[in-house]
């Protein structure tokens, strides 16, 4: 019997589930498509959808699974909800950053935080940070709190070096 994974993320799209799936798998390793599904004619004086078109999508990124749903314009993504992806080198934050963030709005862009081009929120963050923030020298955490304040995108070498009162 296949396990079925107890809680999994639905993103509601207008109508670029199967886009926005194909290219987060792109971006994030050991991820695929799972399945696709399709409208019908059943109930479309309720879906208002091309029968055949995309109704959903499952996909997994890295392990974790997801579905996108191709419901129409109704609904919108927020900044209320967000993806963190932790990373353990600046590699990993620049590849990251620079996938996810293109084509998306860079007055969006503040903390760590970006929007992608779906309007997805994502908080691209170094696993250093989350060590500097728990220190209990409040003195060395706070340095770097202001340090990541003033960055778009995370530079590890820059918080390590505020964290240590070197800048």
């Amino acid at each position: 019997m296949q396990r079925v994974q107890k809680l999994t993320p639905c993103l509601w799209f207008d109508d670029q589930a199967e886009e926005a799936a194909k290219f987060y798998c792109s971006i994030f390793d050991h991820s695929k498509i799972t399945a696709t599904t399709h409208y019908g004619h059943a109930g479309f004086e309720f879906h208002g959808r091309p029968e055949g078109s995309v109704m959903t999508v499952s996909f997994e990124l890295d392990g974790q699974s997801f579905t996108g749903l191709n419901g129409g314009p109704m609904f919108k993504f927020s900044e209320a909800i967000s993806f963190q992806v932790n990373c353990q080198t600046q590699d990993e934050v620049d590849h990251f950053w620079g996938a996810l963030s293109a084509g998306g709005v860079p007055q969006a862009q503040q903390c760590g935080w970006l929007k992608d081009k779906f309007g997805m929120s994502w908080q691209v963050v170094p696993v250093q940070l989350m060590d500097m923030m728990k220190d209990p020298d409040t003195h060395k955490s706070q340095r770097a709190m202001e340090a990541m304040l003033q960055m778009k995108k995370l530079d590890i070498a820059a918080l390590k070096r505020a964290f240590d009162g070197e800048s």
